[in-house]
């Protein structure tokens, strides 16, 4: 079940996106109905992906899209390039002069703050990327003589009409064929399937579109409107988000289509400006928690999900194929750094790390394994059995039993430890 990549020898892109762009509008800490100014850049869910992985992590990203021959067209694409991504596979379509027969969409958005919450208005009716129909896109050519490692698309382009699910299928397939894996975001949005059938549309749209998919992503709502799997524990407003439930809501879900890995992100909004974040994934029968990050404070949370899917492409090309109970770490505290170098290790996936009671070791010494014992709850939220009071109990021994002298500086055991002498340290300087 492991991803099997197309070595990238082989391939021009690392990642290509289907999907819509906008020009984005940006008010910034005003609102679109009372601005005299907006600050303007490109966007889109499914191009936002490509672009993360090109800006943040270097991949050669693409994006299959289609404008209007305009100048407000040729300032996406301008701003596409400025992002790095590759621009020669853009569709552009004559524009009449007025928009009657074709468009470019715009999409204003307010970031929100506090309890005023994130506000969109898009204005994408008629716009060229909708148009797109199956046999417009020569996938043969791009999958087969091209070569690309990686497909990305999702659900707001499959919603934008009723010709663009078809391209979706048919650009997941040539990819199948080819051997690129493929990943789609099922990101469920109301306002886009209400005048082409709903959410009854949006579900025999998506779960036959699943059939294709080696990476499904979504977030807490996705799952459920999209393929129709329920999960347990969530109120109507996602403020009681319990991991288990999700762990088997996606049990469920790869019993019913061939699913690789399966990712969802996890997220609590407590106002506009600060939510709790975690995601979890599956794979090969295995899950994976992330980092917890409650009380998360978010400048802008448009796109947060598109910029996880990047970070999860980006760690499925470059690890997914060791298994992280392959990788392990061992090192020494000689520039003081054992502890944030072992916890860096567990960051980005090594199963375990070597320590040691006390940090005892040769040269500078070990990583301590009291140490770790917080590092570990603090990344995780709970010490998950492990009884930190232990760790008085090991230092008596190694006193009494062993003879060895705790240097009194030690965190946790040391004479010292949490030892206030008022003035000590303007007292030093006096001296």
């Amino acid at each position: 079940m492991s991803l099997q990549y197309l070595p990238e020898s082989e391939c021009k892109y690392d990642i290509l996106s289907l999907g819509e762009v906008m020009l984005r509008l940006d008010p910034g800490a005003g609102r679109i109905h009372t601005t005299r100014h907006f600050d303007v850049w490109e966007g889109g869910g499914e191009y936002n992906v490509a672009r993360g992985l090109r800006r943040c992590f270097g991949m050669r990203a693409a994006v299959v899209t289609a404008f209007a021959d305009n100048p407000v067209g040729r300032l996406v694409e301008d701003f596409i390039m400025q992002g790095g991504v590759d621009t020669s596979l853009i569709k552009w379509v004559p524009y009449d002069g007025i928009g009657r027969t074709v468009r470019n969409g715009l999409n204003f958005t307010e970031r929100g703050f506090g309890i005023r919450g994130a506000v969109g208005c898009s204005d994408r009716g008629n716009t060229a990327v909708s148009q797109l129909k199956a046999g417009d896109i020569d996938w043969d050519y791009i999958f087969g003589k091209l070569k690309v490692r990686h497909f990305h698309t999702g659900g707001i382009f499959a919603a934008l009409s009723d010709t663009t699910p078809d391209v979706v299928i048919e650009a997941l397939k040539a990819a199948k064929k080819y051997g690129t894996i493929t990943s789609y975001d099922l990101n469920y949005r109301p306002s886009l399937w209400k005048s082409i059938g709903g959410q009854e549309r949006a579900r025999e749209v998506n779960r036959e579109m699943a059939k294709y998919v080696d990476v499904m992503i979504g977030n807490e709502e996705d799952f459920t409107a999209c393929l129709g799997f329920e999960v347990e524990g969530v109120d109507k407003n996602l403020s009681n988000i319990k991991v288990e439930g999700f762990k088997n809501m996606i049990g469920n879900v790869v019993k019913a289509y061939p699913f690789k890995v399966v990712a969802t992100t996890l997220r609590s909004v407590k106002t506009a400006t600060v939510n709790d974040w975690s995601a979890i994934a599956w794979q090969d029968g295995e899950f994976f928690e992330s980092i917890k990050r409650p009380g998360l404070e978010i400048f802008d949370r448009v796109g947060g999900g598109d910029s996880f899917a990047s970070g999860m492409i980006y760690g499925l090309q470059h690890y997914s194929d060791v298994p992280r109970e392959m990788l392990e770490w061992h090192g020494h505290n000689d520039f003081y750094k054992a502890v944030t170098n072992a916890t860096t290790a567990w960051l980005y996936g090594a199963c375990g790390v070597n320590c040691s009671l006390l940090g005892i070791g040769e040269r500078t010494g070990n990583v301590p394994l009291e140490a770790m014992v917080f590092e570990y709850a603090g990344l995780r939220g709970s010490f998950d059995g492990m009884d930190p009071t232990a760790i008085t109990e090991i230092a008596d021994y190694f006193q009494k039993e062993i003879g060895y002298k705790i240097p009194p500086m030690t965190p946790f055991v040391g004479r010292n430890f949490n030892v206030t002498r008022a003035g000590i340290h303007a007292d030093g300087l006096l001296k």
